[in-house]
């Protein structure tokens, strides 16, 4: 990790929340170098931010789909509106460049969400352009906690309050540790924290798992959430719909889904 990399994370740490507004004065040091940098650390899945698309491409099963009456399709007519649309180009196409005249902005973007979760598409996003914010992710907490150590040759200059943001936040971890042992969940709590992160992030019913983990585990174990949602789903609460399209996760994300003897692994968490 280089300095200016060490400095993002760090003003990031000494924001509210460990999350900035893209624009803010927290970040205005870094200038042109901003876009650069944040995407080194989210490849390292130190940072995130806020993503929009930018192109859709279309997928062989979106081809396929297109092949068959529309009166058969499982998905909305405005869906079909959309990929009829992407098909008409064998290269991507500019999310600008697909007009609709019935649907808005938001609108569109959340169809194309859709039709990507499903594998029909393969999108490409980038840091979006207005009101965007970035954060640290657990992962890139547990980075600056738990594994970081200064290099003997690199003299990085950070600021007292820089250097006074990661103090407390050490701190504040250590004094977490010697907290009591957490109550138990309930299921009924797991189901609405789920429809919860539904709402939040507006995945409309078709919430990766990965997102529940991130929320859940700790307190919870890996097998305990497992557990969890498989008594759920035996409730006729959630049902689950396995991966069909990789491309457009981590290799951490899919492997958060539950592992399958056949097919891909159980994904999406939708509420009945």
């Amino acid at each position: 990790m280089n300095t200016k990399q060490l400095k993002f994370m760090l003003r990031l740490l000494a924001s509210p929340d460990y999350n900035a507004e893209w624009t803010s004065s927290a970040l205005e040091y870094f200038k042109k170098e901003k876009s650069k940098i944040c995407q080194e650390l989210e490849k390292r899945e130190y940072v995130d931010y806020s993503r929009e698309i930018v192109s859709a491409q279309i997928l062989p099963a979106g081809k396929a789909a297109l092949q068959i009456e529309s009166s058969q399709l499982p998905i909305a007519p405005e869906e079909i509106k959309v990929l009829q649309n992407i098909a008409k180009s064998n290269q991507k196409i500019e999310v600008s460049k697909i007009k609709i005249k019935s649907l808005k902005s938001d609108e569109k973007d959340g169809i194309l969400k859709i039709l990507s979760e499903r594998g029909l598409i393969k999108v490409e996003q980038k840091i979006k352009r207005t009101k965007a914010q970035v954060w640290l992710t657990d992962r890139g907490l547990e980075f600056l906690r738990d594994e970081y150590i200064p290099q003997k040759d690199s003299h990085p200059v950070i600021s007292l309050d820089m250097l006074g943001a990661y103090i407390q936040f050490l701190r504040k971890n250590a004094q977490g540790k010697k907290s009591v042992i957490p109550r138990e969940i309930t299921d009924e709590e797991i189901l609405q924290t789920i429809e919860n992160l539904d709402r939040e992030l507006g995945t409309e019913n078709y919430l990766p798992i990965f997102h529940v983990r991130e929320k859940l585990q700790p307190p919870l174990s890996r097998d305990d959430l497992d557990q969890a949602l498989y008594r759920l789903q035996k409730m006729n609460k959630i049902d689950f719909d396995p991966l069909q399209e990789v491309t457009n996760y981590t290799g951490i994300q899919i492997d958060a889904g539950i592992p399958q003897n056949i097919g891909g692994p159980l994904f999406f968490i939708i509420v009945n």
